[in-house]
């Protein structure tokens, strides 16, 4: 190999005998000196042995950071604060070892994100844990919402921005807007799918587009994220009607069922539907969460008596991930949904029903299977996405004078206290 100037973090090409990598190079491990460590721009890092390598290329220094940066508050610039939780956004490439660790403070986060600081004063910046968000449960939303409702009662603070992983992020959202009550400003979770040392990351809009959001007049929990592939403006999508739907693309996440509050330019914001507006209120926590909810999907030959499980373990109430408008198993004697489910119904068990689809509505007055799955109890949640359906049960459970009354729960269910129902679905 010829001699290098290359130094870890630099942005390199790695010449083989009839192949080119590029990517950042990252430190050796102790143990494999003879390895030569590279992060692709697909994110994957990628080992050579130095016998294979007839050249690095240095295309592009790695930036050096000032350690000791003091960031000027602008007093012309509206002040927010950020909850950060874990997730790519949140994270920092470590170019010896080409893993991640966290952004801990404001100085950090204007190392890596320094347009956002063209926008508002990042005032505070606290960090309730550290998860993926495959990892979280209605605990971490609880405590994400607790810190939530101090910094929104804080009249310093104008928004807040909450950092997530991808995954879950849509049942996060959903919980934060049935825990934080009489909201008086905007709280907008925000994500990335693209690690930041990667040129396609899609960090720096998302976090741009959600300070605008976050100093507006949206006093909603909303999501903001890419609104195409293209880097070119976000969406601002009501949390009860958001959902990940696809892997790995920068514009994973889509309304359903709903509009989306609005086009978020990374220097305007463009209104698109209703919101509710800021105001002097002040923000109480409504905690309260049940546990014991489960969220159930219905596939061809599945045996009915699945649901014995949930009865047996003391489970309050599952939601039934039915076909198209809502509909179960119920010719064959094995596998007769709408015989068990009466049967646990009798036995206290509630039960709601959403579809299978992504869009559209449960709507079981339409054919016979359906009627006969509704007289058994079953309520039906119209419009409501399966994620919202098991968090608002889990929540309206959790509230003991209210689960005491199957009417009451089936009220509550059906109320509208998110925006979780639309009556009026366009495409």
């Amino acid at each position: 190999m010829k001699n290098t100037t290359a130094k870890q973090g630099d942005y390199v090409e790695v010449h083989l005998m009839k192949l080119i990598y590029e990517g950042i190079l990252l430190e050796s491990p102790e143990t494999e000196k003879g390895i030569i460590l590279l992060k692709l721009d697909n994110g994957y890092n990628i080992g050579f042995s130095k016998k294979d390598v007839l050249e690095i290329k240095v295309l592009k220094k790695a930036k050096v950071v000032e350690e000791n940066l003091e960031i000027k508050k602008d007093s012309t610039k509206p002040n927010i604060a950020m909850i950060i939780t874990g997730g790519t956004i949140a994270s920092r490439l470590d170019s010896r070892t080409g893993g991640v660790h966290p952004l801990q403070n404001p100085e950090d986060l204007f190392k890596f994100y320094p347009e956002l600081f063209e926008k508002v004063n990042v005032v505070k910046v606290e960090i309730p844990f550290m998860k993926a968000s495959e990892d979280m449960d209605f605990k971490d939303w609880q405590k994400i919402a607790r810190v939530a409702e101090k910094l929104l009662n804080d009249s310093n603070i104008k928004g807040i921005i909450i950092t997530h992983g991808t995954d879950f992020l849509h049942y996060t959202s959903a919980a934060l807007s049935f825990m934080l009550k009489n909201l008086n400003k905007p709280v907008v979770l925000t994500y990335s799918q693209r690690s930041i040392d990667r040129a396609s990351s899609d960090a720096n809009l998302n976090l741009q587009c959600s300070a605008l959001v976050a100093i507006s007049d949206i006093a909603e929990v909303c999501l903001v994220g890419h609104a195409s592939s293209n880097d070119n403006y976000c969406y601002a999508i009501p949390g009860t009607k958001v959902r990940k739907l696809h892997s790995s693309k920068r514009d994973a996440f889509k309304v359903v069922n709903d509009k989306p509050f609005a086009k978020v330019f990374p220097d305007r914001i463009e209104i698109v539907s209703n919101y509710k507006t800021r105001d002097k209120n002040k923000v109480k926590l409504d905690l309260k969460f049940e546990e014991k909810v489960a969220l159930v999907k219905i596939y061809p030959g599945q045996n009915a008596d699945v649901v014995d499980y949930y009865l047996k373990n003391n489970y309050k109430g599952i939601v039934l991930e039915m076909s198209g408008l809502g509909h179960a198993p119920t010719s064959s004697s094995r596998n007769n949904w709408v015989r068990k489910i009466k049967e646990v119904i009798d036995k206290g068990l509630i039960v709601c029903a959403v579809s299978q689809c992504i869009y559209g509505r449960v709507d079981p007055l339409v054919y016979s299977n359906g009627r006969e799955v509704l007289e058994t109890g079953v309520i039906y949640l119209k419009d409501m996405l399966a994620e919202t359906a098991f968090v608002k049960l889990g929540w309206v459970l959790g509230h003991e004078d209210w689960a005491k009354n199957k009417k009451i729960v089936e009220e509550k269910m059906l109320e509208n206290v998110a925006g979780e129902f639309n009556d009026r679905l366009e495409e």
